[in-house]
């Protein structure tokens, strides 16, 4: 279930993934308000989510891959850690209609440095900020579900909607990952 060497493409689901079970780690997250927490944005100043007015979508991915870079060995074998790109390109995909919807911000968060994210937010022409909690300041004020490989601590893969700074409602697990964006929207259009 390994990609060859150099020969990883991120934007491809292997059809063997392991699916994510819901180990309850995200239970205690609808209804918390989020810390105010400036986070590094790849465009523009860091973004405190707790200062956003209105309806905000943050989608949360363990880490993006490179084209032929290899990922942690193991990766593919890690339930819900392949996927990170199609999630993005998913909300990538369906900003217009997340907008239309009343959907003020969209952004995706990771531990990974933003020198890091801002080079896979050009190649995956993303309408919106990446933001990076590589300090894990905001995982740990929140409690969010991680996982550790290779010597790095990642953020496990889930989605939240947002209200003046407030969790109202949380996607964990989220599989498969290239569906997430379709699924907020229809929750988000089912809410209205």
């Amino acid at each position: 279930m390994t990609d060859a060497p150099g020969r990883h493409d991120p934007t491809v689901l292997p059809p063997d993934l392991p699916v994510p079970q819901d180990d309850g780690a995200a239970a205690h997250l609808p209804g918390l308000a989020v810390p105010d927490i400036a986070l590094p944005a790849t465009v523009g100043p860091p973004v405190s989510l707790a200062r956003l007015g209105g309806r905000s979508v943050l989608y949360i991915y363990p880490r993006t891959g490179v084209p032929g870079v290899d990922m942690p060995p193991g990766w593919n074998d890690i339930p819900g850690a392949r996927g990170c790109t199609p999630q993005a390109c998913g909300f990538r995909d369906h900003y217009a209609t997340l907008r239309s919807l009343g959907v003020a911000h969209v952004f995706g968060l990771s531990t990974q440095d933003t020198a890091y994210q801002r080079e896979a937010a050009t190649r995956l022409h993303l309408p919106f900020a990446l933001l990076s909690d590589a300090t894990l300041a905001f995982a740990r004020a929140l409690r969010l579900p991680t996982f550790s490989v290779a010597g790095m601590t990642l953020l496990k893969r889930m989605a939240w909607i947002l209200e003046d700074g407030r969790i109202v409602k949380v996607f964990y697990p989220v599989f498969p990952p290239d569906r997430n964006a379709a699924e907020v929207v229809a929750w988000l259009q089912a809410s209205r």
